[in-house]
């Protein structure tokens, strides 16, 4: 076997260099992305066809589950056609509702556990560039103590993540542990995002401390208000996983107690955590960037106001020698249009004068 394939053990399932003999039957390739073993202390090795036929067609009750093992298998499938979802929702090996929820499509976040078995649906990111642009997606599992099957329908980088943290140093005694690495990549990749809205959001602040005049805060707002959309749908997306990690009724087997209990809930209530926070100091800038912005408005609305009053005296001046009529005064002078601007000017004056003493400007 290559050294590239002993890296990359899922190769196993769409290898070139496969020997016929060696080939998946359709039904159980159908969908699988990689099949591995895991041992502690030993590199992940990929399973054969025939070992892979006998893990698919275990009709063992879950109540008769065995016990944790020295090794453990994982199977990960693509659902994203549907004769690969019918397969997989026909699973021998699981109960018919688990099998069923493995191969379902629609975004959801649930844990559920019996005494040997443990199933549930998790979000993601796909694998967007940019984490910013990266949207949410579910991934599902089903694992009892010796096998673990995960189904995505997008491309679902902490799966892969996870997948390649397995090397013979850090192989988990149970697959749960590979749910906490996954759970733990994916609080990892919130908080990162969590970190650059808080980024954004001290620049945002930084200017509206610096900015004297306050006239330009429109682009203030847009930033503002993208960071707390953005917190929005992270926050809507860990609660759940914090509500479900929480679940009094939730009785989990004890060798998935550990890994899910304990790090993969401090994890998602330290990431929802700094998104509250992150939440509660945009909603204060963004009031406080409301503020500024009214308080903007009021000023110009004062200018004008003041503006308008000042030149209404002028104005009623003009419009009294603005009239048609026989017999206006200083119409026949040489310096009437000097003497009239005077007239303005003045009433002007007293106008300011008088808004002064009434402490009106």
């Amino acid at each position: 076997m290559s050294n590239t394939r002993s890296q990359m053990p899922f190769s196993v399932v769409a290898g070139q260099d496969m020997k016929p003999s060696g080939a998946l039957p359709h039904g159980i390739a159908n969908g699988l992305v990689w099949a591995i073993r895991a041992r502690p202390g030993e590199d992940p090795s990929p399973l054969e066809p025939h070992e892979i036929e006998s893990l698919l067609n275990d009709r063992t009750p879950p109540s008769n589950y065995p016990k944790p093992s020295e090794s453990w298998a994982w199977l990960h499938f693509d659902t994203v056609h549907s004769s690969a979802r019918q397969h997989v929702a026909t699973l021998p090996c699981l109960p018919e509702d688990v099998s069923a929820m493995l191969a379902e499509t629609e975004y959801g976040v649930m844990l559920e556990a019996l005494p040997g078995l443990v199933w549930g649906a998790l979000p993601a990111f796909d694998d967007a560039v940019s984490e910013e642009d990266r949207d949410i997606c579910a991934w599902r599992f089903a694992m009892r103590p010796d096998l673990l099957i995960t189904t995505r329908r997008n491309p679902i980088p902490v799966l892969g993540a996870a997948f390649r943290t397995l090397r013979a140093e850090s192989i988990p005694r149970s697959p749960a542990g590979v749910i906490d690495r996954a759970l733990r990549e994916f609080t990892g990749s919130v908080r990162r995002q969590i970190g650059k809205l808080d980024d954004e959001l001290d620049r945002a602040e930084d200017a509206l401390l610096l900015i004297e005049r306050r006239t330009d805060l429109g682009h203030l707002g847009g930033i503002v208000g993208k960071g707390r959309r953005r917190a929005t749908e992270l926050r809507r997306v860990v609660t759940p996983i914090d509500r479900v990690l929480r679940d009094e009724d939730l009785e989990l087997p004890e060798w998935a107690e550990d890994e899910l209990r304990d790090r993969t809930e401090r994890q998602v209530h330290a990431a929802l955590d700094d998104m509250i926070a992150l939440l509660d100091r945009a909603r204060s800038l963004q009031d406080e960037l409301g503020s500024s912005q009214a308080e903007e408005t009021n000023r110009r609305l004062y200018i004008l106001t003041a503006a308008t009053i000042l030149m209404f005296p002028a104005t009623l001046v003009t419009g009294f020698f603005g009239m048609n009529t026989g017999g206006m005064y200083l119409a026949s002078g040489a310096y009437g249009t000097l003497e009239a601007g005077a007239v303005c000017f003045i009433a002007m004056i007293l106008t300011w004068v008088f808004l002064k003493l009434a402490r009106l400007l």
